[in-house]
């Protein structure tokens, strides 16, 4: 078996929609197949994603959560099964353009003292119609980011306590250590539809509480 370069993280709970969009992105790659795997956790999904995830068994490394774990706990459970020395973050109901792969992966690999890359994405609608294009550092989201594996199993992964706002304690506690560098392009396509987690005013109010307890005032925008 060949050692991937990269690995690819894609979290599933009830994603029977998007997610064959999410993975043919990913399949559509410019870069050769084998220098990247896809890690998919479907995370105790109750609808058809098990189904969907049935037709691209032969393409991807497949974890499956017997009941919903939650994303963070999910995300490091992939983290920890990924074979590459380079590992990005790709959400079940997104999906990316042909090049991002090689595009974060030569950033990455071509400068040497940057530690993480990031690229910036557009925000699109249920049509798949874009309804803008996003600064990644100024309105950063939780995907989209090439990190180096040790790197974040330096930190210690996810703070699987966060179940939303995960993203910020992670990126938090990371830039505390290292850098996380901008790619001006946009190559990740980030949807917006009715049943994105973060439309949950109240559980995303409740954990950047809590992010302003664990970093301090200041640390939740």
């Amino acid at each position: 078996m060949t050692q991937p370069v990269i690995s690819v993280i894609v979290a599933a709970h009830n994603q029977e929609r998007y997610i064959s969009r999410c993975l043919r992105s990913l399949l559509a790659q410019s870069i050769a197949r084998e220098k990247f795997e896809i890690v998919v956790i479907n995370d105790g999904s109750t609808d058809h994603t098990p189904s969907v995830l049935e037709e691209f068994a032969d393409e991807i490394v497949l974890i499956t959560n017997e009941s919903n774990i939650g994303l963070p706990a999910s995300l490091n459970k992939a983290i920890r099964r990924a074979r590459a020395p380079y590992v990005v973050r790709v959400d079940a109901d997104d999906y990316v353009n042909n090049e991002f792969l090689h595009l974060l992966h030569g950033f990455l690999r071509e400068n040497k003292y940057m530690d993480a890359v990031a690229c910036d994405y557009l925000l699109v609608d249920e049509q798949e119609e874009v309804l803008a294009r996003n600064n990644c550092l100024t309105d950063p989201i939780a995907c989209g980011i090439m990190f180096r594996t040790e790197q974040l199993i330096d930190i210690g992964l996810y703070d699987e306590s966060f179940l939303l706002h995960e993203e910020t304690d992670l990126r938090m506690r990371f830039l505390k250590k290292h850098t996380i560098h901008r790619l001006e392009l946009p190559l990740y396509r980030y949807r917006r539809h009715a049943n994105n987690s973060t439309n949950d005013a109240a559980a995303m109010e409740h954990h950047r509480q809590r992010i302003i307890e664990k970093h301090g005032e200041g640390s939740a925008q």
